[in-house]
This record gives structure tokens, sequence and C-alpha cells, in this order.
């Protein structure tokens, strides 16, 4: 009878193998078990060390390895493949307590095996462990590619509280693999929750200060640090004032006691108000088309006629309206007491029906797409305005005052193509923004237009050159402006935030951004984003995925071409950042059940070549994945989709679908806008026109204790534009321009008021305590 064999307890997790399937070049090794005592060979082999999960930094590779006994071979498996038997380091040893046989092996793994196999994640490896009573399979260890990402999700913001009060700083790391650890510094010196009761960080990283002190006073800074970097958040200024909260006034209506800004003596300028703030309240108005292929309907028509009104009363704002300006702690605007004021109404004399016809005989407009949702266009006069293209983030800003008293401007907007104007890019220069004209060009503004649009640039002041170009009359393009440095002329400002940019110009044209790279750590936001039919009556299904400059307006085409063509969204779009290494992005699809679905592309992934991408110039590229499902009724597709540039930042999308009409991801669309793209007088601004004033006369002067417009800049977080402010006859004016056209139509007009009431705290006289 054959001897029983006594085997080895396996360890949890593991498998017995009954036939191993070798590495090529290893079968007939593995064939010769000669163990070192005759116990040996009824035994499984046992695990003394197994591989651990590890993380690539950078480009170095990792090693993994494992021990066991007993032991006649031992190989490596990643991801279902053998590793080569010349990539193993195998050493051989016998255990002093048992005498049996040992072996341990090594291997490396390097970034570029993860990163062409199966992307940027869940790459693992294994070990089996051979003897001549069977196999153990050791646990898998999973090699991740290490990364920190630059900007934080959440940062710390400055506060100024009173003594005793509490504080919470909130952080939130930037994401990153292994997930970053975070301490806080108070002046540059570590923060210790063990060493100070009153501190403690909480599960989601934000500082917390149950007692504010005196000595808390100082500036705070979220520092965020994984095994690859170490980053640091914009710092916080906390203020600690020894004194009480200040005591809350006793509401009254729906308002309650605020401080309010004092009139001048002499009363409102007759010149500056306008009839539609009594009737309309200080509600922002918003005006529809009654017709959508009429854009006569698309602007406001007020008589320009000198026509007076007189009106008898008190000037107050209505309390009743959503958009009414509520400071912390009261109105802005103080009542003017009983009395007559004579209110001049103006308005355009032109009409409306005549502005396409007398727009098309002027050689500026007749390159200009007509008839398109790329353009907006609209009438002005003094009171100012707003055009706006819907769903492209792109908008032009006109202030009251811009446009001389008694002129009447007819002004577009409009979303150019590359192929339409041709602008050229030399070296490794790249386009950054969406190309856009407002005009008429050479026409007189007396104070600067914001045209507002989107740009892809992750902005690093030692990463990237950024120049504002303006193209000139004779065609040729020309900088006017670069971003960082002292600006050559007053003409033209620009102020660049996350994902938009706010050109000041006192002169109409055609501008966009584009930057040059000073090093390969320089990086563009790419918006990745999958469409696929809506239909599929036959076998084959395509997936198309597009690579777009990260800008609203070049997902608008997109989604534009992809309704013409049946498609629809089938994953959440994601972000990906392309830096300036001149490496190409590769694209490979994975994990398709082979029962149902079969793929027809012949290589192992796809590539959109570097400079397709780094130019900016050709705006739609994309990739496209040919299926071929095994049966008509299949109507299921799972799927990872990996996208990657080499030696750089990757995404993965998990796709999982029915492939008839699945409108799951179709909230991530831009719904079909159909506001108004032009906005006339009080309707196109969040700050009512009157106490707009009031804060201007109020803040332009010096202030004692700096309360004029230069603090104001500073609770706006503007203060880095002091001097562009400073050169303008009106700072004030610029600070709540560029308030209006950084938020609107969502601005949070009590946020604004609680800055303009820190203001007056800092001089008495500035604000009086009144009742509306």
């Amino acid at each position: 009878a054959p001897r029983r064999r006594e085997r080895w307890p396996l360890l949890p997790g593991h498998v017995e193998v009954a036939e191993p399937h070798l590495p090529t070049g290893a079968q007939q090794s593995a064939t010769v078990a000669n163990p070192a005592s005759g116990a040996s060979s009824d035994l499984l082999p046992h695990f003394q060390l197994e591989p651990e999960d590890v993380y690539i930094v950078k480009n170095k590779a990792v090693s993994l390895a494992c021990r066991a006994t007993p032991a006649t071979q031992i190989y490596f498996k990643c991801n279902g493949e053998w590793v080569h038997q010349g990539d193993h380091v195998t050493q051989h040893s016998t255990d002093r307590s048992t005498g049996l046989p040992v072996m341990e092996v090594r291997i490396e793994v390097t970034r570029q095996q993860v990163e062409k196999i199966f992307g940027l994640e869940e790459y693992w490896c294994q070990c089996v462990a051979w003897s001549s009573s069977g196999t153990t399979k050791s646990q898998k260890a999973f090699v991740r590619i290490a990364y920190l990402r630059k900007n934080f999700e959440q940062e710390p913001t400055a506060r100024e509280v009173s003594i005793e009060q509490g504080i919470v700083l909130p952080c939130r790391p930037p994401e990153g693999i292994p997930p970053a650890e975070v301490e806080w510094l108070r002046n540059e010196e570590l923060v210790d929750p063990e060493l100070d009761a009153n501190v403690y960080v909480t599960p989601e990283h934000s500082l917390v200060l149950r007692q504010a002190r005196l000595a808390d006073t100082a500036n705070y800074t979220c520092v965020a640090k994984n095994i690859v970097a170490r980053r640091r958040s914009a710092s916080a200024a906390i203020t600690v004032y020894g004194m009480a909260p200040p005591r809350q006034s006793p509401p009254c209506c729906p308002g309650v006691a605020l401080p309010v800004l004092s009139l001048p003596k002499g009363g409102l300028d007759a010149d500056v108000a306008d009839s539609s703030i009594l009737t309309a309240g200080f509600q922002p108005v918003s005006i529809k088309p009654s017709k959508a292929d009429n854009p006569s309907l698309l602007t406001i028509q007020p008589d320009l006629s000198t026509t007076t009104m007189t009106y008898q009363g008190s000037l107050c704002p209505r309390q009743d309206g959503p958009a009414k300006l509520q400071l912390p702690n009261g109105h802005l605007l103080s009542p003017l007491g009983a009395g007559r004021h004579t209110l001049h109404h103006s308005s355009p004399a032109a009409e409306g029906a005549d502005f396409v016809a007398r727009l098309s005989t002027q050689s500026y407009f007749r390159s200009l797409p007509r008839g398109t949702n790329n353009m907006a266009y609209g009438t002005f006069n003094f009171l100012g305005g707003r055009l706006m293209i819907p769903n492209t983030g792109i908008s032009l800003l006109i202030p009251p005052d811009a446009i001389p008293r008694g002129k009447i401007y007819e002004v577009y907007l409009t979303l150019h193509k590359q192929e339409e104007v041709r602008l050229p890019l030399a070296g490794c220069q790249t386009l950054l923004s969406p190309i856009v004209s407002c005009g008429p060009p050479g026409v007189l503004l007396t104070r600067p237009a914001i045209l507002a649009m989107g740009h892809c640039v992750e902005a690093s002041a030692e990463n990237w050159s950024i120049r504002l170009k303006k193209q000139s009359c004779e065609g040729t393009w020309e900088d006017v402006l670069q971003l960082g440095a002292e600006p050559c002329t007053e003409l033209y400002y620009c102020q660049l935030e996350a994902q938009a940019c706010y050109v000041f110009t006192e002169q109409l044209g055609r501008f966009a951004l584009v930057g040059e790279s000073l090093s390969m750590a320089a990086s563009k936001r790419l918006k990745l984003v999958l469409f696929a039919p809506a239909a599929c009556p036959s076998l084959e299904y395509n997936i198309r995925v597009y690579c777009l400059s990260d800008t609203q307006d070049v997902l608008k085409e997109v989604i534009q071409l992809e309704k013409q063509l049946g498609g629809q969204l089938i994953g959440a779009p994601r972000v990906l950042h392309f830096k300036d290494s001149y490496h190409n992005l590769r694209l490979s699809i994975h994990d398709m059940p082979s029962s149902l679905w079969k793929s027809k592309l012949l290589a192992s992934y796809q590539e959109i070549p570097f400079y397709h991408i780094w130019s900016g110039l050709q705006p739609f590229l994309h990739c496209t994945f040919t299926l071929e499902r095994l049966s008509t009724s299949t109507c299921e597709l799972a799927c990872k989709i990996w996208v990657w540039q080499v030696e750089g930042d990757g995404q993965s999308f998990t796709v999982n679908f029915n492939i008839a009409k699945d409108t799951r991801f179709s909230d991530w669309l831009v719904p079909d806008e159909v506001g108004t793209p032009a906005l006339v007088g009080p309707s196109a601004f969040k700050i009512p026109f009157l106490i707009r004033q009031k804060i201007i006369s109020s803040l332009d002067p010096p202030g004692t204790r700096g309360a004029d417009w230069r603090t104001l800049a500073q609770k706006l977080n503007l203060d880095s534009h002091l001097s562009f402010f400073a050169s303008k006859a009106s700072p004030t004016a610029m600070i709540l321009n560029l308030w209006e056209a950084r938020h609107f139509p969502n601005g949070n007009l009590s946020q604004l008021a609680a800055a303009v009431a820190e203001v007056g705290k800092q001089d008495g006289a500035l604000f009086s305590e009144a009742e509306c």
C-alpha cells in the first residue's frame, strides 16, 4: 500500500496547486527533487518570508522577496504571468532548527513594467514554492507608483477672532499614494497636541483650537507628506483680539440694526441714478427673450431721450428680495429721508432689430460666425452691463461709466476656433485658453472692461512663462502682458486664478493666453471624457476617449458633437495633469469578459503624440476602442480603461454600463442654457448701483488706521494686486468690478458685506448705527 503522506498545514489564504505550471526554462530543473532529509519529502513548502506591498518612488525599482522551507523551487508570478527564470536572484541555506533546506528568491520591479502592463494601479506579484509534496502560494504583494499631487483640496484661511472663541482651521491634503500624513506648523514650529491640551487635530486633518488665546496669534500652515514629497499649504494668519465678542444689536423687520456708511452731504448725484432702481428694488433682473430666434430681444432698450422724472420719498432697498445686500450687522445703505430727488432716466435710442444689419456692414464683424451659439452681443450705455457665452465660462463685464455718457456701443463677444484665426506658436509654446474676441475694436473705454475665460494651466512661477497675446489690426499677434512681471502699460492687466483668468482691458480686441514651460515639471490639465453609442444595432461597438484641454468651452463643443453622433457619456469625466516631459499619452483597455466581448485592437495600447496634446491647437483629440460582442443578446459591458503619460500621471476608468440607453452619467453633461447672453444696467450686477457708489466714495480716499480700499483688497485676498488698483482713478471700483466678474451670478453678497463691515470697524467715523 502506498505510504500515507503527512502534509504541512496550509497557512490562511494559501492555495495548494496540484500540478504547477512553471515559467519558461524552469520545467526541467523543477523535476529534480533533492531534499536534505527524507522527512522533507512529505512536507509542503512553508513560507518564512512573504512579499510585502511596496511603493515605487520616482524611477527607483523596488525589490520583492520570499523565503520558504522545504522548497525545491520558488518562482514569482506577477499579474498572472510567470517572471522569467533569469530575473530571479536565488539563495540556498539550511534551517538550523529543523535541518530542512531553505530557499530565498528576489526580483526587481520597475516603474516601466507597472506602467506598460497595467497602467498605474493594482500591479501584484506573489511567490509559488514547490516541494515533492506539492506547492504553496504566498500572499499577493501590490506594487503601486507613489505620488503626491501639488494642490491641496482645501487650505486654511485667515481668521480674526476674539479671545476664548473656538477656531477650526480646515485642511484637506492633496491626493496621494500612499495617503499623505498631515502636520501643522505655528510660525514654522511643529504643533504638538500632546503638549498642548487646547489643541487637537481631527481625523479629517482640521486643526482645532478649543479656546483662542492671545498667544495663538500666528501664521498656521498645513503640511502634507508621504514617501514621495512634502507639500505646504498657504499660510493662514490667525489674529486673536483681547476682548469679548461684540454685543449683537436686536433684530428689526427681516433686517437688523446695522453699521451704515454715512452719505455725502450733497446727497446723490442725479446723473448716476436710474429709475429701474426704484421700480425693481435692488434685485438683479433676469431678462429672457420671448423668441429664441429673435436676436433683437436679447437686449434691454430703454429710452435715451433726456426725459426727467420726479420721485418723492426715501430711497431704501426693498426688504423682500433674495438678493438684498445684508451685512452681518446691518444694511450698508442708510435711508435718504423724505424729500424730492430728481433722477434721469436714459436708454439706447437705437432699435435692437437693426443691430445685426448695421454690424454686418462693418469690416471687423464680417469674419465672425453668424447665428451660432458661440457669440453674444448687446447695446450698452454708461450704465454698463455684461455679455456671456453660455456654458463656456467666457464673459465680458462692462462696468458702470466705462462707456462715456451720451455714447451708445454695440458690443459683441465671440469664441473662435484655431483654424479661424491661426494663432502661431513658436518652440514649446502652448495655448492655455480659448481664443476670444470682444469688440468693436478701437472704441474708447474710460474704465477697463473685464474679460473672463478659462485656462488649463497648472500655474507655478518657477515652471511657466505666461503671456497675454492680442491680435493687432494688421492681423499679427503681439505680447501685451507677461504675467507675474510689472506691466509695461496700464491698458492691460490679468489676474490668474486656479481655473480662470480675468483680463482688465481698456481696448477691446482678440485675446488668448499662451504659455511656455520653463521646466519639465510644468503641466497642463486635461479633461478625459468617455462616450459610446446610445444604440448598438450591430455586433461592433466603439468607445471614444477624448483628451481635452480642461476648459468649459472645449467640453461644450465635444458634447454638442457627440449629440450629433448619437453618443452617450459612459463615465464621470476625470482630470489628468499632462507634463512637459516629451512623453506621449497612452490608452489601453483591460478586464473585459472574454466570453462576451473581444477587442479588435491589435496592439496592447494606443498612443497620442506629445506635441499634438501639448500645443493645445487640436481641441478634440481622441482614441477609439473598437469592440465586438459575441452575441446580439449581450447588453452589459464591464471593462477598465487606462489613460497615462509615460513617466507621468495617469487615470483609470472602471466602466460598467448597459449599451442600451444608459443615462446614469447624464448629470455630468453641461445642460442646455436658456439664459440671456446680454444683461444691461442694474440687472447685470450683484451689487446694487447706489450701494456700489457709496462704497466707492467712502473707501477711495485714504482712511485713518488703514480703513480704505487697501484693507478691502486684503479682506478679499486681492492684496497682491495693490499696485494695479492704485494706478486707477478709483481703486475701490476696480476691486468691486473684479468681485462682480468672479462671482456672477452666484456671488455671496453677505461675504462681501462682511468684508466691507470689517473695514468700517477700523474707523468708527466711517460707520454709524442706524435702522432701515
